[in-house]
C-alpha cells in the first residue's frame, strides 16, 4: 500500500468513527426532545410543545458558533433538519401553506420547519387561514411583502377579522427561473407565471423575450404544470418545481433585483414567549382627527422604539377610514414596547397586538454575513 492509501485509509477511518459518534450524539438528542414531550404529558402532538423562541435561540446559537468550513446556510439547515426530525418522532406537525406544491411558500414551510412536517397546499391564503383557525392545521405559512414588488394586500386583509397570531416569520431569497422544453428562446411562443413573478422579471423578459404573451395564472407551480406538456411554452417557476414538473431550467436566475427577497409569516392560534430578539406587529384603528396617527405613535418614539413597517388599508364598513399594520422591534411582553403599546392605547384608538416572534435567523444571511466555506 502506498502512502497516498494509508493516508486516504487512516483519513477514512476518521470519518467513520465520527460518523458513529454522530449518529450516538443525533439519537441521544432525539430521545431528550422526547422527554421534554413527556413532561407536558402522554402522546402529544408536536404542535403541543413546538416553542419557537426555543428554535430561533438554538439556531441563533448554531450560527455564533460556526467557523467553517462549512457555511452558515448549510449548517443551519443541518441543524434545522435534525430539529425538524425530533420533533416529529410521535406525530409530524401539520403545516398550511399556499399552494399547489413546487411554490415558494412550501419551501419557505421547509426552511423554517424542515422537512419532517406535513405540508397541506392550499388554494388560496383565506383556505390558510382557515385551515389553522379550524384545527386542521397547526400552523400556516402566507407571503406577506416583497423586497421589490411590496406588501401582499389579501393577506394582511384577512388579519383585520383573524383571531389568529403570527408566530413566525420567514426571509426566503427568491430566484426565478425560465423552465420550458424548448429547444432555445426562438421556440418560446407564451410564458406562464405569477403575476408578481412576471413583475419581478420585467426586464429580463423585454430584453429576451419581447413580443412574447405572457400570462398570468394562480401560482408558479401552476405556470409548471401548464408547460410541462406545452413545448412551445415556458414557465417561471423554482428549481423544485421544474423537478417536480419534471421541465428543464433553460435560465437560471432570471429577476431583475438580484436581492429580490420575500417575506413569509407563520400563524397559529397561541401566542408564543420572548426569544431575546423578536419582532412584533399590531394593528392600530382610530377614530377620525387631525394628528390622530402621529399621536397613536409618539410613544413609540418617546421609547426609542425602531418602527420597521407601517401600511394602511381600508376599514372595512368604513367609507375613507383605515387601519395600519404596524412592525416594530422587541416584545410586547417586554419593556420598553409593553409600556409604549399601554401608551398608545390611552391616546383613544384601538391596539391589537397580532404576534410577538422570533425575528427570523435566516435574515442574518440574507444581510450578507456568509461565512465562507
Amino acid at each position: 500500500m502506498s502512502d497516498t492509501d494509508k493516508r486516504l485509509a487512516d483519513v477514512r477511518a476518521r470519518i467513520d468513527a465520527l460518523d458513529v459518534d454522530i449518529q450516538r450524539l443525533i439519537s441521544e438528542r432525539a430521545k431528550l426532545a422526547f422527554e421534554v414531550a413527556q413532561t407536558k404529558g402522554e402522546q402529544l402532538p408536536a404542535a403541543d410543545y413546538y416553542r419557537p423562541e426555543r428554535e430561533a435561540q438554538v439556531l441563533r446559537g448554531v450560527l455564533e458558533r460556526n467557523q467553517g468550513p462549512l457555511s452558515d446556510s448549510e449548517i443551519l439547515r443541518l441543524f434545522r433538519e435534525i430539529m425538524s426530525a425530533c420533533l416529529a418522532r410521535q406525530e409530524p406537525m401539520r403545516v398550511a401553506y399556499l399552494g399547489p406544491e413546487g411554490t415558494f411558500t412550501q419551501q419557505a414551510v421547509y426552511t423554517h420547519f424542515g422537512h419532517s412536517v406535513l405540508a397541506m397546499g392550499q388554494a388560496g391564503i383565506e383556505n390558510v387561514f382557515e385551515q389553522v383557525q379550524g384545527g386542521e392545521a397547526d400552523f400556516g405559512v402566507v407571503p406577506i411583502e416583497n423586497s421589490t414588488q411590496g406588501v401582499v394586500t389579501h393577506t394582511l386583509d384577512l388579519f383585520i377579522d383573524s383571531p389568529l397570531h403570527i408566530c413566525g416569520e420567514i426571509e426566503l431569497r427568491i430566484h426565478h427561473n425560465l423552465l420550458t422544453h424548448a429547444n432555445g428562446l426562438s421556440g418560446i411562443e407564451r410564458v406562464y407565471a405569477h403575476q408578481q413573478s412576471l413583475s419581478q422579471c420585467r426586464e429580463w423578459l423585454r430584453r429576451n423575450l419581447p413580443g412574447v404573451e405572457l400570462l398570468p395564472v394562480s401560482s408558479n407551480a401552476e405556470a409548471a404544470r401548464r408547460v410541462r406538456s406545452a413545448p412551445e411554452a415556458a414557465a417561471i417557476a423554482s428549481l423544485t418545481a421544474a423537478e417536480i414538473y419534471g421541465i428543464p431550467a433553460l435560465f437560471s436566475n432570471i429577476e431583475d433585483q438580484q436581492d429580490n427577497t420575500t417575506r413569509f409569516l407563520v400563524i397559529g392560534r397561541e401566542r408564543f414567549s420572548p426569544s431575546g430578539d423578536d419582532k412584533t406587529s399590531f394593528l392600530l384603528t382610530g377614530d377620525e382627527g387631525p394628528g390622530l396617527l402621529h399621536a397613536l405613535l409618539a410613544p413609540l418614539a418617546t421609547h426609542g422604539l425602531n418602527m420597521s413597517r407601517i401600511e394602511s388599508r381600508p376599514a372595512p364598513g368604513r367609507k375613507w377610514s383605515y387601519v395600519f399594520f404596524i412592525d416594530v422591534d422587541g416584545h410586547a411582553d417586554e419593556a420598553p414596547l409593553s409600556t409604549a403599546m399601554a401608551e398608545m392605547e390611552k391616546v383613544g384608538g384601538e391596539v391589537r397586538l397580532l404576534g410577538s416572534y422570533p425575528r427570523a435567523v435566516t435574515s442574518r444571511i440574507q444581510a450578507g454575513n456568509e461565512k465562507a466555506s
